[in-house]
């Protein structure tokens, strides 16, 4: 008798294969004898040592792959040498507690402080545990924890992955990836979807899946299906697999079936393997330039020609393209030294994005000045700019008008917008059209603050789905503006990467569509089968829907899907 059960779906495709479970390790006592004195300081030293090879296999990894990845890596490897937490280990080992036990005891510490913050930092939870476990495992003179070798195709189930563990993934081999923790923007689903695997989070009773058996998981409507008689299974894959070919096939530029065009641009970070990946890719351009590497892996805040020559970097291969930056979004979940407030109660409400410029002024200068030098040496790139977390019109005009200095001081034309993440923003998205250039949602942070969710919770993760019929609402708000005032609106969060919903933004009237490059042919592939009358009609479909199933439901309906 075959049994389904449903949790959120994130990446769509249809897989048959055995189940493969990651489980992490089990932890060591809490408890074991005390340090003698003259042994506390070598392990102390002994510790730090594990804590830095943590850190720099990370960074290896994260070297070597791209896009989200990349960045996910890099701040994981962070948090293995972040001096709140190395000290706490420290202090612990100093009072006489073995290197393993003070791992285990600072790192509850701090995940109590993540999970009382909430939002984004609780979502770290995942990675400070991952980065306990690993440091551990190197103490104890044993290989870090991962994924299990496999030499066959497997679906792979866990209660949560970290992202080390999601960005090496082998899509040849790991079909499917289902778990019980996670929603729709975590890490590992960002991670999946830039990958190609398909994906369900949230899933409650995933427990109930034994370790080999075999199992159909349909990233279409979130199902995993268990005892299937196997030639049912196959021709569901069989008939995904049309839809893979057609992905496949797609080489761009994306228009709809009418002809109507679709700019689709990629999400990279400042760092050469990301920003080749992409222009090797399917990309016309860049969307979101994260800026945020360069600072994170900076003891001090990198100078002005150091950010020049980066910047000038990611400009230089997109000529006849468009080039969008972030400005600097510190804060929160990315947390740099010399531009984050410390020990904020709640920082994912607190001091982040353009608000750093309150106790930190000079770094967004600085920033601006970079940008402005990078792009006077590569005229036939359109450059264009936005800041994260605007919530005031003021706010608005003023980062305007530091742009609008840098064009005359530097003579360059550059594009002045801002992001639409605070439903502030989208409530007075005419106000705020009237004075840039051009506006971004960055529907992940829309969403969350919109429904008041973290993106973590299990119990929570239909809340943080970007079908939710109330972000919906803000972002055809915020589309419709766009289009009444001439300015243009892109989505630059996950929620361009799925490709039924992106054909509903169009429809909204969203002008562009960036995503992780692996994303762009799914979406583009999926846009060439509607027509326009079709998005818009998908766009007016969801409209009234209760839920974001009911909204998934009357958009495939208005596509023919």
């Amino acid at each position: 008798m075959t049994t389904t059960i449903y949790g959120t779906p994130v990446v769509q495709g249809a897989a048959f294969a055995p189940a493969l479970w990651v489980r992490r390790p089990e932890l060591p006592a809490e408890t074991a004898p005390a340090l003698a004195l003259e042994a506390r300081e070598p392990e102390v030293s002994r510790f730090l040592e594990c804590a830095n090879t943590v850190a720099d296999n990370l960074l290896n990894r994260a070297s070597h792959t791209n896009g989200q990845a990349a960045e996910v890596l890099t701040m994981t490897a962070s948090m293995a040498t972040d001096r709140a937490w190395t000290k706490d280990v420290s202090t612990r080992i100093r009072k006489g507690i073995p290197a393993v036990q003070a791992v285990m005891a600072a790192t509850a510490r701090f995940v109590v402080m993540f999970e009382t913050a909430g939002g984004v930092m609780a979502e770290r939870t995942t990675d400070l545990k991952d980065v306990r476990d690993r440091v551990i495992a190197h103490l104890q003179g044993t290989p870090e924890p991962g994924i299990p070798n496999a030499t066959e195709p497997f679906i792979l189930c866990a209660d949560d992955l970290s992202p080390a563990d999601t960005a090496e993934l082998d899509p040849h081999l790991c079909q499917a990836i289902i778990t019980q923790l996670g929603g729709p923007t975590s890490h590992t689903s960002i991670i999946s979807r830039q990958l190609g695997i398909p994906c369900i989070v949230a899933v409650r009773r995933l427990g109930e899946i034994a370790e080999g058996s075999f199992v159909l998981v349909d990233g279409k409507d979130g199902s995993i299906t268990a005892d299937i008689d196997h030639d049912a299974a196959r021709a569901r894959v069989a008939e995904d697999r049309e839809r893979a070919e057609k992905v496949a096939r797609w080489t761009g530029p994306a228009t709809t079936s009418d002809g109507v065009r679709v700019q689709l641009l990629a999400n990279v970070q400042d760092a050469p393997t990301s920003i080749n990946a992409a222009h090797s890719g399917l990309a016309e351009g860049v969307g979101l330039l994260r800026t945020e590497l360069a600072f994170l892996n900076a003891a001090i805040e990198p100078s002005v020609d150091e950010q020049t020559v980066s910047y000038a970097n990611a400009i230089e291969p997109w000529k006849g393209s468009k080039v969008v930056f972030r400005t600097l979004d510190a804060g929160s979940d990315k947390p740099v030294a010399y531009a984050t407030l410390p020990e904020e109660p709640n920082p994912a409400l607190g001091v982040r994005g353009i608000r750093t410029t309150g106790p930190h002024p000079n770094v967004l200068q600085n920033q601006l000045d970079a940008i402005s030098i990078a792009a006077m040496a590569h005229p036939q790139t359109e450059v264009w700019i936005m800041a994260p977390m605007v919530s005031t019109i003021p706010e608005a005009r003023w980062f305007v008008s530091l742009v609008r200095q840098r064009c005359e001081e530097f003579g360059v034309n550059l594009k002045a917008g801002i992001m639409i993440e605070v439903p502030a923003a989208a409530i007075l998205i005419d106000q705020f059209v009237d004075i840039v250039d051009f506006v971004s949602l960055g529907t992940n942070d829309l969403t969350q603050y919109t429904m008041a969710s973290d993106r973590l919770s299990p119990d929570l993760a239909e809340y943080a789905d970007p079908w939710q019929p109330a972000p919906l609402a803000l972002i055809r708000r915020v589309a419709e503006a766009g289009v009444r005032l001439g300015k243009p609106v892109g989505v630059c969060g996950e929620a361009a990467a799925d490709p039924m919903l992106a054909c509903v933004l169009v429809g909204m009237g969203v002008t562009s569509l960036s995503m992780a490059s692996g994303a762009i042919a799914g979406v583009g592939a999926q846009i060439a089968e509607v027509s326009a009358d079709q998005c818009r009609a998908a766009a007016d479909a969801v409209v009234g829907a209760v839920d974001p199933g009911e909204a998934r439901h009357r958009a495939r309906l208005a596509l023919g899907l």
